[in-house]
């Protein structure tokens, strides 16, 4: 008896040597991670004179928070906040409802060709984007839709994210199969099945896609870089870009820190809302199937 318990405290102990190590470098790799976070707040929050200090100091004293509000009054920004979420509302339904059904229909049905096609669309994501650029470019402008938000939007109907399709055929590919047979027993039509009963099924993953999309279509600098000239259809990125100042006035780092902490908030605050759902789709999406 008092050798079990001696291996027994022995092995506690060795687990709890572990569960030290391990956390000692999570905890030292997310302050690592985190630093920058840190500064841009602490640079946020200090005069453009304190920005230069040396040496730099972490908590601003006094904190200015004033320069919130300067910054966003310096420009239009409440302008280029509802232009971005206009366009992360379009996009993200849009990119979410198509490649859905994309996916659907590459994991529910048989159709010649379909392993050559979905091995085709996978092998899309080693084509550097830069090389559709210029393609694209001629195409909306064919189309006499340049300057407007539709090539930033519209795009999305097309489901061109062979990634996103791959999680979600995984997915599909997980719920068992009699659900759709007994939906066909009973007679529903395909709307149904696929709006009450697939969708449901896939929610984590769904949740997961959707804030990838979120924070892909609200960052995005390119696009609204190459399609819109009209100051008043400029995005939050933009706006940042020309908020930097130009050659012969240096840019007010504490302003450009503010706007890039309010662009940054957003996707944090989606992420944390919705941190069980993106964890459980990130997580079961490869093991499904």
């Amino acid at each position: 008896m008092g050798l079990w318990i001696e291996c027994f405290r022995s092995v506690s102990r060795r687990k709890l040597i572990m569960d030290i190590i391990v956390y000692t470098i999570m905890i030292s790799i997310s302050i690592v991670v985190l630093i920058p976070l840190f500064w841009m707040i602490s640079t946020a929050l200090k005069s453009n004179a304190d920005i230069y200090a040396w040496p730099p100091e972490w908590i601003p004293k006094p904190a200015h928070w004033e320069n919130f509000v300067n910054a966003w009054k310096a420009m239009p920004f409440n302008t280029y906040l509802l232009n971005s979420l206009f366009i992360v509302a379009l996009g993200v339904i849009a990119e979410v409802l198509s490649e859905t059904v994309v996916a659907y229909g590459f994991a529910r049905y048989d159709f010649p060709g379909k392993n050559l096609i979905f091995i085709l669309l996978l092998s899309t994501m080693m084509l550097p984007a830069h090389v559709t650029l210029i393609p694209t470019y001629i195409i909306w402008n064919k189309l006499g839709l340049l300057g407007e938000f539709d090539p930033l939007v519209l795009r999305a109907w097309t489901a061109w994210g062979p990634f996103y399709i791959f999680l979600m055929r995984q997915f599909f590919m997980g719920v068992p199969k009699e659900l759709d047979d007994a939906a066909d027993i009973d007679g529903a039509p395909l709307s149904q099945k696929f709006l009450k009963i697939m969708l449901p099924q896939i929610r984590p993953i769904i949740v997961a896609i959707s804030i990838f999309a979120f924070r892909g279509y609200f960052n995005e600098f390119q696009g609204p870089l190459i399609y819109l000239s009209d100051k008043q259809k400029y995005t939050m990125t933009l706006g940042m870009y020309f908020f930097m100042g130009g050659v012969n006035e240096p840019p007010k780092w504490n302003y450009l820190m503010v706007i890039a902490l309010i662009i940054t908030m957003p996707s944090l605050i989606l992420y944390f809302s919705a941190q069980k759902y993106f964890i459980e789709g990130i997580t079961f999406a490869g093991i499904k199937g």
